[in-house]
């Protein structure tokens, strides 16, 4: 899970634009960050490991010029946490550099496509899957003749995975979504500038007074020059279903975000969601909803409901208003402390506990709370958030997630490759263990006095009317198929 810019604009100010994306979709990825933009016939690349502000110093934007630019932060789920995985990538094809490319997803077949091309002599940089998506391009346009949407279009139909992807030439634009459309990939517009900005989220246009236009369709390329904006078809046959990733609504996204479809416009070609939040692609709305339903079918008496700053709020307020029992601040967040789930190693999520969250004075002295948060992944960060709460003096603490018990591993951007370092497993590997069983397992690990989870039924009842998800996570049904695996050592071997 990654977050990508691509910016085109007349008036030359793309880098600046790009980078202020970047910075509103720093909740995406905290290990690196770097562009690529045009500068007259070349590409310039500028990337760092660290948070854009530590990448790009405050105003430094402002001294870069061209018309294209991509962007990228990165949270790493397929190559370790080192710049020469950091993306945007340049494309070297003989000698020259026609092409820079950043993608967000995580690729089924990488293993094996990257067999194919290092057998035809194209060598890598890096482990990184944008790297492999604009290697396999290259190889298309080089070695096959293809022109350059031929060589994306070759992309799309061969390489099976989830991605969203930002292409840059010296001169154009270009952007791609997978045909299941499983990462997000939204479109906005300055009329006053003549500035097109593509982002994983509306965030990103929001930060530039962009007006947002339209969701990046699954299977579509677009290509941006001075001409215009230009959409063409990526594969020939598209699947019947969409497959996006719901844990973008329970969590990944900013709450004040909108991605995915929008409902269909009465009029014109580009709609607005209705204004309430009642559709799933609004993300505070759906996150709400997510509270509300789970106080209907609760029945514990508690003095007050509090939320795990700051993905569990809106689900928190969602409660409240349904159960009500009054919301309040229990837990106060240092923002100066990323996002805890997406750090790359267990001792860093372990150690950021402590410097992320503090207890306010005496707010939980003798008090029951109803704790809510939107899931439990791994469950070591919400064990010691508990052991916090306890040591603050509750006197009892029911546990409320706003999403089903996660049993599965993600293959399409999230990192979670193992099932046996999934907390819900706790109650077995067997698909058949009861929501029961796996509460009362997992509520005992934790410490809590109740815990409970919405059901998968009851999470796929409020995503309608846009019922289009992967639930791989919860599920295991995944609709591309597991990745595959790394070759052996043997196998390495056989091939020199």
């Amino acid at each position: 899970m990654c977050g990508i810019a691509g910016v085109f604009s007349v008036k030359e100010r793309a880098p600046e634009a790009a980078i202020l994306c970047l910075f509103a979709q720093q909740h995406r990825g905290q290990e690196s960050c770097g562009i690529v933009y045009s500068g007259g016939d070349t590409l310039r690349i500028q990337k760092n490991m660290g948070l854009v502000r530590e990448a790009f110093r405050e105003g430094e934007e402002k001294k870069l010029h061209g018309r294209v630019c991509i962007g990228h932060v990165r949270y790493p789920t397929q190559g370790n946490v080192d710049v020469k995985n950091a993306q945007p990538h340049l494309i070297d094809l003989n000698g020259h550099t026609p092409f820079a490319i950043a993608t967000n997803g995580d690729i089924v077949n990488y293993y094996t496509t990257r067999h194919l091309l290092e057998s035809a002599g194209i060598s890598f940089y890096s482990e990184n899957d944008g790297e492999l998506l604009g290697k396999f391009i290259g190889y298309q346009m080089v070695n096959r003749g293809l022109s350059l949407l031929e060589a994306v279009r070759r992309m799309m139909e061969e390489v099976k995975g989830a991605y969203s992807g930002v292409l840059a030439t010296p001169a154009q634009l270009w952007v791609f979504r997978d045909p299941l459309g499983v990462r997000p990939l939204v479109y906005g517009y300055m009329k006053e500038t003549g500035c097109h900005i593509f982002a994983s989220e509306s965030v990103a246009l929001d930060i530039l007074g962009a007006d947002y236009r339209k969701t990046v369709q699954p299977g579509e390329i677009i290509i941006v020059d001075e001409t215009g904006i230009h959409s063409e078809r990526g594969v020939k046959f598209l699947p019947p279903h969409h497959a996006h990733c719901v844990f973008e609504l329970i969590y990944f996204s900013r709450p004040d975000s909108l991605i995915f479809d929008t409902p269909k416009p009465e009029k014109g070609l580009f709609g607005k969601p209705p204004s309430d939040g009642s559709h799933p692609c609004y993300i505070h709305g759906f996150r709400k909803r997510l509270g509300k339903k789970l106080a209907e079918k609760d029945r514990v008496k508690a003095d007050v409901v509090i939320g795990i700053p700051d993905s569990g709020t809106f689900i928190a307020m969602g409660y409240s208003e349904q159960s009500g029992i009054p919301f309040s601040i229990g837990l106060v967040r240092s923002h100066y402390v990323g996002r805890t789930f997406i750090r790359p190693e267990q001792r860093y999520r372990d150690q950021d506990v402590r410097e992320k969250f503090n207890p306010v004075p005496g707010f939980f002295e003798g008090k029951k709370i109803i704790v809510v948060d939107d899931s439990i992944v791994r469950g070591t960060t919400m064990k010691q958030i508990i052991a916090m709460i306890r040591e603050a003096g509750a006197k009892e603490v029911h546990l409320r997630i706003g999403s089903p018990p996660m049993r599965y591993s993600c293959f399409y951007g999230i990192d979670t490759p193992n099932r046996e370092h999934l907390i819900a497993n706790i109650a077995g590997m067997q698909k058949n263990a009861r929501l029961e069983k796996i509460q009362q397992e997992v509520g005992k690990f934790l410490g809590v006095d109740s815990l409970l989870y919405l059901s998968l039924e009851e999470l796929r009842e409020i995503a309608r009317p846009l019922d289009q998800f992967c639930y791989a996570c919860f599920s295991g049904q995944y609709p591309m198929g597991v990745k595959d695996k790394p070759p052996t050592k043997l196998q390495v071997a056989s091939r020199k």
